[in-house]
């Protein structure tokens, strides 16, 4: 008879009693880790003696690193490490102040059987309170029961309160109440009627989303199974970002030139300096538009009908940010590209979605809001921000929307009233311009795609673009990344904590209407298209059908 020499049990420590264990999730990048590092020590140090206030105290479960200069959890395996040495049944605390990789703790969050609290910081320098939203939208994906808590301090009485009862209880029933389920819709509605059509259409003809490599910067929630997309009748065209790269070497410097000349035409503006290193080149701008050329060319190989550019690790130290290109497809007015040999316009006088980050719940909003706003007649310009923050202003809470590069120029009003700024260098090394402005006041459809329980879901609400001050933008952009798109976003019957609470995303869709009326007759053919498919439709917030 053989003997197998069995691996020991996994030997965890007990828990302390009173005690919280807290973990720190990073980024992958070590410059943004070191940048960060000191607004995550005071969130720390805030949670801290916060936790203390209630007679509990902390164990930090994983120490400061000397030698990288941060104490983040900064890789998968980290990560996996650190939660051996945490008590199985222990209350365990995410805080995060920094943009954060979730996969580098959700394998640990998985198996952990204790309480799970989520905390971030109420404030714009950094995207803590993006981090939390994307953590909490893969827990959400993942199955794993979790708590979220934000505060500017944890001082204030809102936010001690509730972390008085997850203290007690292990867990927070926040106020959802702005989100219904749809009720039944009128099917003499035109809007319903075409939302319905529309929808046929796409699980009968089939769509393909271009997917240039799976998975940006550890963001679980955006991964979205084939076997709840196909039923859709949307289907990955699995694509590398190296092929884009070896495509944009036979775009000729002419073509690349000629896209600059275009926005020159049309009034963009680039704000170059002649620092590579710090400042945006026209080398580096060149670069992007050949980026903008090849996705479009392989997508035309395709026959792709939306395009994700995961950017981030790898292409980021190969080539200088997919920003600009990103912007211009997303824009139904953009210069024009030709087929290699020269004798076919590709896509002419269309936007092409394209979903950053790869994000595949974008994927699906941008797919079908750009066929709904197409049959309407409506510019069908479209795009995700980060829900980075937000204040009140004039009476009423105004978010900061501010996605890391690119909106469709349409947003802003026009490529006379865009720019590009360079990419800052702790996260892109070899720079690349944005495609910046500030979104024009008007009437807003918002939106997230998500999975919960297993199963396709949608929330959907109204909202406007707020026409807030100059030196208010500039304050606003200054406080969190100037270099970055902004929308004064105000979303409609939905309070700060409640979007907070309900998002499963860090990433909101958005487009415009002319007004409130069409709006309100768009977001309804938007509703029954969704619900078409079969996926759950939540309303949110003050939404008329």
């Amino acid at each position: 008879m053989s003997t197998y020499t069995l691996p020991a049990p996994l030997s965890r420590p007990q828990a302390m009693p009173q005690t919280l264990y807290t973990v720190a999730s990073g980024d992958l990048r070590p410059s943004a880790n070191v940048k960060c590092w000191p607004t995550q020590q005071k969130l720390e140090d805030d949670f801290a003696a916060a936790a203390a206030s209630f007679g509990w105290s902390i164990q930090r479960a994983h120490p400061y690193d000397a030698e990288k200069g941060h104490g983040f959890i900064d890789s998968q395996r980290a990560g996996i490490e650190v939660f051996k040495e945490i008590p199985v049944d222990a209350p365990v605390v995410v805080v995060d102040a920094v943009w954060q990789y979730s996969h580098h703790v959700l394998p640990g969050l998985r198996t952990h059987e204790g309480p799970i609290l989520v905390v971030a910081n109420w404030a714009g320098d950094f995207p803590g309170l993006v981090g939390l939203l994307n953590l909490t939208g893969s827990m959400t994906k993942a199955d794993v029961a979790y708590s979220a808590l934000w505060s500017a301090d944890f001082t204030d009485d809102w936010a001690r309160t509730r972390l008085g009862e997850w203290l007690e209880t292990g867990g927070i029933v926040h106020d959802q109440s702005h989100v219904r389920d749809l009720p039944a819709l009128d099917p003499e509605s035109q809007e319903v009627q075409l939302g319905r059509a529309l929808a046929g259409q796409l699980r009968d003809e089939k769509a393909i989303i271009g997917v240039f490599d799976e998975g940006c910067m550890g963001m679980y929630n955006a991964i979205f199974d084939d076997e709840l997309l196909n039923p859709l009748g949307i289907y990955k065209e699995r694509l590398s970002q190296s092929a884009l790269v070896a495509e944009m070497t036979k775009v000729t410097d002419d073509e690349a030139r000629a896209v600059k000349t275009w926005l020159d035409e049309r009034g963009f503006e680039f704000r170059f300096g002649s620092d590579p290193s710090t400042e945006l080149t026209e080398d580096q701008v060149i670069s992007q538009f050949r980026m903008y050329i090849a996705a479009l060319r392989i997508a035309d190989d395709f026959g792709l009908d939306a395009i994700g550019i995961q950017y981030q690790q790898g292409l980021k130290d190969t080539v200088p940010a997919s920003d600009l290109a990103e912007g211009l497809l997303n824009n139904v007015e953009r210069p024009a590209v030709l087929s290699r040999d020269g004798s076919r316009e590709l896509y002419q006088n269309v936007a092409v979605p394209h979903f950053n980050e790869v994000d595949e719940g974008v994927a699906v909003d941008a797919l079908i809001t750009n066929r709904i706003w197409t049959a309407m007649g409506l510019d069908p310009a479209t795009t995700l921000h980060d829900i980075r923050w937000g204040e009140e202003y004039d009476g009423e809470f105004v978010w900061v929307f501010e996605i890391s590069g690119s909106v469709p120029a349409s947003h802003n009003g026009g490529y006379d009233k865009s720019y590009a700024m360079r990419q800052d260098p702790m996260f892109f090394p070899l720079g690349g311009g944005t495609l910046s402005g500030c979104s024009k006041p008007g009437e807003i459809v918002w939106s997230r795609v998500f999975i919960m329980d297993g199963e396709l879901h949608v929330d959907l609400g109204r909202g406007h673009v707020a026409d807030l001050p100059a030196e208010e933008t500039k304050r606003r952009l200054d406080a969190t990344n100037p270099e970055w798109p902004i929308m004064h976003a105000v979303l409609h019957g939905v309070g700060r904590d409640q979007l907070m609470a309900r998002h499963k995303a860090n990433h909101a869709q958005v487009v415009y209407a002319p007004d409130a009326e069409t709006a309100d007759r768009a977001l309804l053919a938007k509703a029954a298209f969704f619900e078409e498919l079969g996926v759950q439709v939540h309303l949110c917030g003050e939404v008329a059908l």
